[in-house]
């Protein structure tokens, strides 16, 4: 398979369902530092708040339910994402769940590192691979 350089200064898409905002701000408050390296994008309402608590620019696209999500997983296709820290909630359904699950598998399919709870982030985040560059294997 084909490889792409991933950059040392990742491009993270930051995404949270409702009841898991707080705990997400809660955790992107608490590693601010880390994350300042890298260049931070999110879906509407969870974009605003990072970038309000982070102080720190979040490039955000549409709300998750009206297309946000979808619009993530296309800039993973076109290779304009690195990682993907996705705090969703298991145990509440959500009206648009079948594009939650689409974006998760367009992102396993293009190996990006996904964190789905806040034990995966911070190995993530906390990785020597955060801050070098990186050969990723992609599907064409």
């Amino acid at each position: 398979m084909p490889t792409v350089t991933v950059p040392a200064r990742k491009r993270i898409a930051i995404v949270a369902h409702d009841n898991k905002k707080p705990e997400l701000l809660t955790w992107v408050a608490a590693r601010r530092d880390l994350l300042a390296a890298h260049e931070l994008f999110g879906t509407g309402t969870t974009g605003k708040l990072v970038a309000e608590r982070l102080g720190l620019p979040v490039h955000r696209f549409l709300s998750g339910p009206l297309g946000g999500d979808q619009q993530i997983g296309a800039f993973i296709a076109e290779l304009k994402l690195d990682a993907l820290i996705f705090f969703w909630d298991p145990l509440e359904a959500q009206p648009h769940d079948p594009d939650v699950k689409a974006l998760i598998r367009v992102a396993v399919v293009w190996n990006i590192p996904v964190a789905c709870n806040e034990a995966t982030a911070d190995h993530l985040l906390t990785s020597p691979l955060m801050a070098t560059e990186y050969a990723r294997t992609v599907p064409v």
